[in-house]
């Protein structure tokens, strides 16, 4: 692993919550334009370490290194500046529900630019035509669907032109066209933008779709038994809990003549 390539470089990294190991020595890099997918069984710590990568929870031991700086050695008021060029979403999507579509993507701008108004408008009619609810701007997020919260809930994360956009089971509790449609659009915007991608999910369609690398969490063994790109792991991996994940079910069955 070369530190100089990595976008975000997890080192030696043990997750716990007191004397309870969730994953010990996490160690691997997520390279720029990458579209990284953190995968693994149910309750392996896959959202945990993502609340880890956004500095929401403080490692137990090892670092992380945003463009090969130290998150958690920095100071406050650099840790603020770094999270400012991240974009997140949430399962839910995580919308304001008393604010309408437009106004849960005004929020980040009136908070972290000098925009003025008129500018502030042009901005977010553009994102939100990029996630495709150009005209939906006076909308609640109850008047519209699933799909569509979460695509505004993308538009809000894009809000600021982040460099990594992290994602926690984007597609939690959409149908398979939207959630392959979801799964188009955030590929197409890395590709546009050139962000970083950083996504949890357990969703085969998913991790074969569009996922470029990847790091497998092992709740047994509690560490990474499993790191690159996802087809590969599963044609190659010598560990048999990661072949078996990733050619579960008839999605994997169709992808493995890929």
């Amino acid at each position: 692993m070369s530190e100089s390539r990595a976008h975000i470089h997890i080192d030696k990294l043990t997750m716990a919550y007191g004397d309870f190991v969730i994953q010990r020595d996490l160690s691997f890099d997520i390279n720029r334009g990458d579209i990284f997918v953190i995968m693994g069984g149910s309750g392996c710590g896959k959202s945990t370490l993502l609340k880890h990568m956004l500095g929401l929870i403080t490692p137990a031991k090892g670092d992380i290194a945003f463009n090969g700086q130290s998150f958690f050695s920095a100071p406050p008021a650099r840790q603020d500046e770094m999270r400012q060029g991240w974009g997140i979403t949430y399962q839910t999507g995580g919308m304001f529900s008393a604010m309408t579509l437009a106004e849960n993507v005004t929020l980040p701008l009136q908070l972290y630019t000098d925009f003025n108004r008129d500018q502030i408008a042009e901005v977010v009619a553009y994102k939100l035509a990029l996630v495709g609810l150009d005209g939906y701007q006076d909308y609640y997020p109850s008047e519209v669907s699933g799909g569509m919260r979460k695509r505004a809930a993308l538009a809000r994360a894009i809000a600021l032109d982040p460099e990594i956009l992290f994602f926690d089971e984007p597609s939690a509790g959409l149908d398979p066209i939207s959630s392959r449609l979801l799964d188009e659009l955030i590929q197409q915007l890395q590709e546009s933008t050139g962000a970083t991608v950083v996504m949890v999910t357990h969703e085969l369609p998913s991790i074969y779709g569009i996922a470029t690398n990847s790091v497998y969490l092992d709740a047994h063994t509690r560490t990474m038994i499993g790191y690159g790109d996802p087809k590969h792991l599963r044609d190659h991996s010598n560990e048999p809990v990661v072949r078996q994940f990733l050619t579960r079910g008839l999605g994997a069955a169709e992808d493995s003549t890929a």
